[in-house]
């Protein structure tokens, strides 16, 4: 693929008045009714420069006429050249980044965060020898080829897999579709997560195969669970579960919709030793903690609530809201006095008032005295940048019933 360079794009993009405050304060992003023209021929993906009103150069990023994110700035230096270097350079500090934060930490990790790491629409995450990308924006489905060429370079995968399901390429004006990209892939692989062993499926599996989000909260449990008799909802591969199970809990149940996931949850407890003290359930979550409710008998005193990010878009903000707080009312109704509830949202839709304001709500309506414990963000190699809300996206909290 040929060099691109920032200067000489073709592609001038001139927002309307006002409109570069936020791309000044550090945010990479153009929304469609922020511009006010745009001069030059250009396909979905090319690269664009970007000028405010009076002319001032911002940025240089994709541009996509089909996407309400119109443009992702990439680079602020006019004259940088966005070409196999910028990526090899890129995903260097990414990973250099990764390795300063986990010291001695085994290559399992989410190697590259889209915005929080100067690559907008871009996630790798990293399974040992294997590569998991989502690709989200056009411009990154063109430069696939400069990227694979980087990670070859940089950490040598034996395997890049193309988990490209997510649905915002579709407005992007993308296909769906999952395929193996470079090298072998098996459908499983073993990591090491904080110590514990999991097997992780790479194909045919929720997100990329793994929550490496949740890895640093899972470990901040592990001393609450001694003596606990603990529910997982939405369990998944069992980490929360086998963690609580391997860290002191006396029993532990999971419950997921998902057949195989239970039956892998199951296995992953066999191979961490503790299946004697952990069992996974095929059931639906929300059913389960409705039957829970109407039956204290099996009350457990502490709960794990990790549910899927149930708000796809702002517009269903108000009904994900509602449905938020009925599940941590269920959880909160059931617990008794000292019992602990860790729960979490994974949309950047929810703010993190509005995830405290969920838990507000959710307590009255279980009519709980509750105290907050802790209340923490994703892992460090899903990091925050502080122009951008929407990369601060989990919210957890861990929640102590009183009364």
């Amino acid at each position: 693929m040929p060099m691109e360079l920032t200067r000489g794009t073709g592609l001038k993009i001139n927002l309307k008045r006002n409109e570069e405050r936020r791309i000044l304060s550090g945010h990479s992003w153009v929304f469609s009714n922020e511009i006010a023209n745009l001069s030059g021929n250009f396909e979905s993906g090319d690269l664009g420069e970007v000028f405010s009103s009076s002319g001032e150069f911002l940025g240089v990023g994709f541009y996509n006429p089909h996407s309400l994110i119109a443009v992702r700035i990439l680079s602020r230096k006019r004259a940088e050249s966005i070409d196999s270097d910028f990526f090899y350079r890129r995903l260097s500090e990414a990973l250099a980044y990764r390795e300063r934060v986990y010291p001695g930490r085994p290559p399992f990790y989410r190697l590259c965060f889209g915005e929080s790491d100067g690559l907008p629409g871009l996630v790798v995450d990293r399974y040992g020898s294997v590569l998991v990308l989502q690709i989200l924006s056009a411009g990154m489905e063109k430069r696939l080829p400069q990227i694979s060429e980087a990670l070859l370079k940089l950490v040598n995968p034996s395997g890049i897999y193309l988990r490209n399901d997510h649905k915002s390429r579709a407005l992007e004006g993308l296909p769906l579709e999952e395929k193996i990209h470079y090298g072998e892939i098996p459908p499983f692989v073993e990591i090491d997560d904080f110590g514990l062993k999991f097997s992780v499926p790479i194909i045919a599996a929720q997100k990329t195969g793994f929550y490496f989000d949740q890895s640093e909260n899972r470990v901040f449990l592990r001393p609450y669970f001694q003596d606990r008799i603990v529910f997982d909802f939405y369990s998944y591969v069992g980490t929360f579960g086998i963690n609580a199970a391997k860290f002191g809990a006396r029993s532990v149940v999971g419950f997921d919709s998902s057949q195989d996931a239970v039956s892998l949850a199951n296995q992953n407890a066999a191979l961490n030793g503790v299946s004697s003290l952990v069992r996974f359930e095929k059931k639906d979550a929300e059913e389960a903690l409705v039957s829970l409710a109407e039956n204290r008998a099996a009350a457990p005193d502490m709960i794990l609530l990790d549910p899927p990010s149930l708000v796809s878009s702002r517009k269903d903000l108000s009904k994900a809201e509602r449905l938020y707080v009925r599940l941590n009312s269920l959880a909160l109704k059931v617990l008794p006095p000292g019992g602990l509830l860790a729960t979490s949202t994974c949309s950047h839709h929810v703010s993190r008032e509005l995830f405290v304001s969920i838990l507000r709500q959710a307590a009255a309506k279980a009519r709980k005295s509750v105290r907050l414990l802790s209340l923490r963000p994703q892992a460090l190699d899903h990091p925050v940048l502080l122009a951008m809300p929407e990369t601060e996206y989990l919210h957890f909290a861990l929640l102590e019933i009183i009364e």
